[in-house]
């Protein structure tokens, strides 16, 4: 069985899902680049040197797309898999959510138009849904295509494994560290970092907070800590690189994740709970509803409710142990279930499947368990 998976670029977010892949399956598994990564990714270290043996560009792809017995396509162009979907030969689709500025989209006369031709007219052809959004089923549901027929799926960066012991031992903390890191945008809500601070500070909770990231809202961020007064306890990096910050989430106790929709997956909410962080994360994001059990490895707050955001992280910075077993069990989650040699062994199976028009295996929970219609506001916990 081949399997030719296609996309814009290797990121380093799919690097460890395609090692495994290759792993797994040999010269029987390559990876298709289209394009150049944007010289801005490229800054932000998202770029990598090194050529993988899976590894070909679109100009070197020949007849391998028309002729492998399955191929997965992420953000690439549909013209690449016209001869597939003609003669009805197996395609997976690979896809964050759809509708990111809000479902009342799916009304435009062109979205319709476009969903049809690219996709509900296919729903009945061998053609699959992976999501790479929590939201991905319902967005595309809303057109009619891929009922039934969408896998929950997202990224995977590198997952690293070790003891509880040597989990917890850089988090040994004379206070509690809460980390929010990212691109400072107005969807991913870099202001609620500091109104989480401005809150513990005036209920007089110790902590220290690590902010990390670049952009537009940081002099408005920094603004925000000196009028509150808050700069003994937050400290701003600015921009790092990955594994610095990485490093930063292997010491931290708390993460916060505050995106909105906008939010496709999150790939920092997998490397948060890999590294024994009790996360606190929006509803809003993609990846959150996935990864996160509210209460058991993680917590959710409804998106825009700050009081309940507050709350979340007040009660995990006063109860020292449920932070810690919050924690562990994100850890867990990660090595256990979400990682990249799970995903790729399921994926696997599931092709394999597929191709010789059997019955797929079925999982409860993680990659390639069913994905359902989720609403925009299926979380209401007050």
């Amino acid at each position: 069985m081949t399997i030719t998976f296609i996309a814009n670029y290797l990121t380093l977010h799919q690097i460890p899902l395609c090692e495994a892949m290759y792993r797994e399956m040999g010269d029987d598994f390559r990876f298709v680049n289209t394009e150049q990564m944007e010289a801005e990714r490229i800054s932000m270290g998202w770029g990598n040197e090194k050529r993988y043996p899976f590894e070909i560009d679109l100009q070197q792809v020949g007849n391998l797309i028309d002729e492998s017995d399955i191929v997965i396509i992420g953000s690439a162009n549909d013209s690449l898999i016209q001869y597939r979907l003609k003669n009805n030969k197996p395609v997976i689709r690979y896809s964050e959510r759809i509708l990111k500025e809000g479902r009342w989209h799916m009304l435009s006369p062109r979205a319709i138009k476009n969903m049809l031709k690219a996709h509900t007219k296919h729903t009945n052809k061998r053609v699959w849904l992976l999501c790479a959004s929590a939201y991905a089923a319902g967005d595309y549901g809303l057109f009619g295509a891929y009922w039934g027929k969408s896998y929950k799926w997202g990224y995977f960066p590198k997952t690293i494994c070790c003891s509880e012991e040597q989990l917890f031992e850089k988090k040994n903390n004379t206070v509690v560290h809460i980390l929010w890191c990212g691109r400072m945008l107005s969807w991913k809500h870099p202001e609620l970092a500091a109104l989480v601070a401005k809150h513990l500070q005036e209920n007089k909770i110790s902590f220290h907070m690590d902010i990390i990231g670049d952009g537009e809202l940081k002099a408005e961020i920094h603004r925000q800590i000196m009028e509150h007064h808050l700069e003994e306890s937050v400290t701003m990096h600015g921009f790092l690189a990955p594994d610095q910050v990485r490093s930063y989430m292997d010491r931290a106790d708390i993460f916060l994740f505050t995106s909105d929709f906008h939010e496709g997956w999150g790939a920092v909410l997998n490397e948060a709970m890999n590294s024994g962080c009790a996360c606190v994360a929006s509803h809003a994001i993609g990846a959150a509803p996935y990864l996160i059990h509210d209460g058991e490895n993680g917590f959710l707050y409804r998106n825009g409710d700050t009081q309940q955001l507050c709350n979340q992280v007040e009660t995990l910075v006063k109860n020292t142990s449920l932070c810690r077993t919050v924690g562990l069990n994100a850890y867990r989650t990660i090595a256990d279930t979400w990682n990249a040699d799970v995903a790729a062994k399921r994926l696997i199976a599931f092709c394999k499947a597929i191709k010789h028009q059997e019955k797929a295996p079925e999982y409860q929970d993680g990659p390639m368990s069913k994905a359902r219609f989720l609403s925009n506001h299926w979380y209401s916990k007050g």
